[in-house]
């Protein structure tokens, strides 16, 4: 049998010997823990207790207040209530007492109305009974009446009907004729102060020029040498210039005949500088012509841009420049075209700054208004149907087209812008010393027009007035009545036309008076 050694055996003694007190202290510790928190636990439980206790205390002190002021409050609610219902219930009496008082004094007018109505009813029994009485009596004074007048109440209703119309048309058509006699005079004097205002406003002078040039010679020798041998030298100078060449007696002096004034100038120019060369044969001739031609071109076109520049007309075409710059050679009257038409231009903007119209379009118009005449020579038709011609060819409004249309009367005029241009025309034609006429002939054609007048029945008496342009006419007023002067005014204005032959237009004005005098003794 094995014997373990006395160490070993020692050493577990003493293991056993720890381990036994290891134990013993791990009890007596547990003990004392156990003891220790079972003393802590009573103290906690025992200060739990306290707590609860005293929140109990507090929780049953905070309910106390809460119903001493819960029951403060309903007492305030209360009192409040019942002060309002107390004032609901005065304020519902009053309402009451009004609505009482209401009903007592529709109670009183409802009794009132019943009353009118009561009255209104007798009242109108009695209306009726007096309309029917009214009406037999009514019926029976009508019955006197149509056996008194003769007339049956239909027929003098229409008889009154038809006099109140007569009266109210005359009355009407008095009163009519008073507004278009105000409106006229105050049409008149105005047209009058625009007139006089724009002849003012654009002065011109006028020098009356011819169809036939003259040109001065140095010495009677020269004719022969215009004339040439066997005439070859004057017949170059008419072939190719298209100019008659006159020699006469005439001391140094040619005389150029043409209608057509630019043939005629270049005539001129060319046998100027014939003269002025010496040297006169058919070359030289034929030279001196198309240099004088060159000329007169540069003077068309110089002459046709000054009338633009001066009317301040831009925008034209240059054929239409060109034709007005062969307007400076053209003469109407004695009068210079190209003079007129800048001239009825400006009159025409100033009429039209008066009348607040376009101006410019008006300008424009009165320049081109004569365009025609540039070249009437070589067109057939009157200026008037050559310059609409022309106005459409070279694209121009309708507004000037119809100006260049009407400013002879050859149309109506439709626009102001015509009226305008019509009117101006007639100024710048009218200027004294603007037109040449032989004063036999005007005083013949005067006359000759007082006799065309005169030869109608009914004329009292006419007066040529306005240099001839108007003829005023009074009329026998127990032959004549008002509606036939119109049928009378045409018949002389017809009669003027075919009968006489006058420039520009001539005014028929036929006057009716009317006179009663009585005398009151």
């Amino acid at each position: 049998m094995l014997t373990m050694p006395d160490d070993i055996i020692w050493y577990i003694g003493v293991l056993v010997v720890i381990l036994v007190f290891s134990a013993v202290s791990f009890l007596g510790g547990i003990n004392y823990r156990k003891k220790v928190s079972e003393k802590e636990i009573g103290s906690a439980e025992t200060e739990a207790t306290r707590i609860i206790n005293d929140a109990i205390k507090s929780a049953e002190s905070k309910k106390k207040e809460l119903l001493l002021e819960a029951k403060e409050e309903i007492h305030k609610a209360r009192n409040e209530f019942d002060r309002e219902s107390k004032a609901q219930r005065a304020e519902l009496q009053k309402q009451e007492r009004r609505l009482q008082q209401k009903e007592e004094h529709l109670d009183k007018k409802t009794d009132a109305i019943e009353k009118k109505n009561d009255s209104l009813t007798r009242k109108l029994a009695e209306v009726d009974t007096q309309k029917e009485e009214i009406r037999l009596l009514k019926k029976s004074q009508m019955e006197v009446l149509e056996r008194i007048s003769g007339y049956t109440a239909e027929e003098a209703k229409q008889y009154l009907i038809s006099n109140l119309e007569s009266e109210v048309t005359h009355e009407k058509a008095m009163k009519l004729r008073e507004l278009e006699a105000q409106f006229k005079d105050e049409a008149e004097a105005r047209a009058r102060d625009i007139i006089a205002l724009a002849i003012q406003r654009c002065a011109a002078d006028h020098a009356s020029e011819v169809t036939v040039s003259v040109v001065p010679l140095p010495n009677d020798e020269m004719k022969g040498r215009i004339i040439g041998r066997e005439g070859r030298n004057i017949r170059s100078i008419e072939q190719l210039t298209g100019v008659d060449l006159i020699i006469d007696d005439t001391p140094e002096a040619i005389t150029l005949s043409s209608f057509d004034p630019v043939r005629r100038e270049v005539a001129r120019i060319a046998l100027e500088k014939l003269i002025a060369d010496g040297r006169i044969h058919p070359a030289r001739i034929e030279e001196m012509v198309a240099k004088a031609q060159k000329e007169v071109n540069a003077v068309i076109k110089s002459e046709g841009e000054r009338a633009t520049f001066e009317t301040g007309i831009h925008g034209l075409h240059p054929e239409i420049v060109r034709l007005l710059g062969r307007q400076k050679f053209r003469t109407s009257y004695g009068q210079n075209v190209l003079n007129h038409s800048i001239e009825v231009s400006l009159l025409s903007g100033l009429i039209a700054e008066e009348l607040g119209v376009d101006a410019t379009l008006a300008k424009r118009a009165g320049l081109l208004h004569d365009l025609g005449k540039s070249i009437d020579h070589e067109v057939e038709g009157s200026h008037v149907t050559i310059g609409v011609d022309l106005a459409k060819k070279y694209k121009e409004s309708q507004e000037v087209i119809h100006a260049i249309h009407a400013h002879h009367g050859d149309v109506e005029p439709q626009t102001v812008i015509a009226c305008i241009v019509q009117a101006a025309d007639a100024i710048s034609a009218a200027r004294p010393g603007a037109r040449r006429e032989n004063i036999e002939n005007y005083v013949k054609r005067l006359e000759k027009l007082e006799e065309v007048t005169r030869s109608f029945p009914g004329i009292a008496g006419c007066y040529a007035i306005q240099a001839g342009r108007e003829v005023r006419i009074m009329v026998k007023p127990e032959e004549v009545s008002e509606d036939e002067m119109v049928l009378l005014a045409r018949d002389i204005a017809k009669k003027i036309e075919s009968e006489l032959t006058y420039p520009g237009q001539i005014k028929v004005h036929l006057l009716r008076e009317t006179k009663a005098v009585e005398y009151a003794k």
